[in-house]
């Protein structure tokens, strides 16, 4: 496969951005002005899960850091083959410095970010700034999934990924907690939240646990290194059909989906733990979600449809930060359409409240994509 842009990549990342900026409100507006049984399911589909189990918004978070890499294998070899262009003399790690470096600050960067996302403008004492975020966890497990992916062929790729998500299995399992014993998997109980209450710096989520904290960040990176897997098996030419590809992909993510039930007996689907078998179990529809994309937009190039999405996954880190409560999208759409929504049925009002904050909010995206102006970190 020729290194050219996967449309579909920065589609699904857009698909999976447009849930958190606004999407959902959308559907629990509409589920509760119609109480369609199909909105009311999509609207239950749309929170998270109380602890073990899985709904759709469990699958938004672990899908875009799946996306993030699946973008390695294409980003980075471009950039390894680009200084050896310009450096053809020099050894392999140092051709890679450059890119360790450029790693290492845009982790930074995320976690900064991802600090201010979780309130760091509106300070109230380093005890109740909240370190961990969801940007911060995406920097983190792309940073040591790429240093993976840099410094180990597939195969041990594979063992790296094996070894992280047995092994966290392990810990989990049978690392015994104080007060609680081993393999109690509980908000309270896990090593995972004991370990956060004991090192991690200001204030936890969830007062005892921490669903980005510092243990479960390992197993994210298995979830980084499947996008990587998946993009690394696409643009190798192995000498048959595209549609064959395709099936080959959905048959590897029908079996982490079946690993991920079977796992689920001894270490439960969590999205909070981030459990192995939550690992395995989305990033299997993770694969199929993009074969979706992928073969629609990219073998059968139906493109326009895909459009706003497009949009948003060209500024995904920009819409989600500001959908974060940085930027009012509320006070701009009831300036633009508050007059007009005011003299429309009262129960419908709510759907076209959240119908007028989504349409400011891709009026602004189209409005940076068209001026080619993109948060790049």
């Amino acid at each position: 496969m020729k290194d050219t842009r996967l449309v579909s990549l920065d589609a699904l990342r857009g698909f999976d951005m447009f849930w958190i900026m606004s999407g959902e409100h959308i559907i629990h507006a509409l589920a509760e002005a119609t109480h369609i049984p199909l909105l009311e399911w999509m609207s239950e589909q749309l929170h998270h899960t109380a602890w073990n189990g899985i709904t759709f918004y469990d699958m938004i978070f672990p899908l875009f850091l799946f996306i993030a890499g699946m973008s390695m294998p294409f980003s980075m070899q471009k950039k390894v083959v680009e200084a050896s262009v310009n450096s053809p003399n020099e050894l392999p790690n140092a051709i890679k410095k450059p890119l360790y470096l450029a790693m290492v600050k845009r982790t930074v960067i995320l976690i900064f970010l991802g600090v201010v996302v979780n309130g760091l403008f509106k300070w109230n004492g380093y005890e109740q700034t909240r370190i961990a975020s969801v940007l911060g966890r995406i920097g983190l497990a792309w940073f040591f999934a790429g240093i993976i992916y840099l410094n180990f062929n597939t195969q041990k790729q594979i063992f790296c990924l094996a070894f992280i998500l047995v092994g966290y299995w392990l810990i989990m399992k049978y690392v015994p907690v104080p007060g609680f014993g081993a393999g109690v998997l509980t908000k309270e109980g896990s090593l995972e939240s004991y370990i956060d209450r004991i090192l991690l710096p200001g204030r936890l989520h969830s007062i005892v646990h921490d669903p980005e904290g510092i243990l479960s960040t390992i197993p994210a990176i298995g979830t980084a290194m499947l996008g990587v897997f998946t993009a690394t098996f696409l643009k190798k030419d192995w000498g048959f059909s595209v549609y064959r590809k395709v099936l080959m992909m959905i048959v590897a993510a029908l079996v982490l989906i079946g690993i991920g039930l079977l796992w689920d007996f001894s270490f439960p689907i969590n999205k909070r733990l981030w459990s192995s078998s939550f690992v395995c179990f989305v990033g299997g529809f993770s694969i199929l979600f993009f074969v979706v994309f992928y073969v629609i937009i990219d073998v059968w190039k139906w493109q326009k449809w895909a459009s706003p999405f497009i949009w948003i996954g060209s500024n995904s880190i920009l819409i989600y930060m500001a959908s974060e409560g940085i930027v009012n999208f509320g006070y701009t759409a009831n300036f633009l359409f508050g007059g007009l929504i005011s003299h429309t049925p009262v129960l419908w009002q709510p759907v076209f409240v959240t119908i007028s904050i989504t349409t400011t909010q891709m009026i602004l995206l189209y409005i940076l994509y068209k001026k080619k102006i993109f948060l790049k970190i």
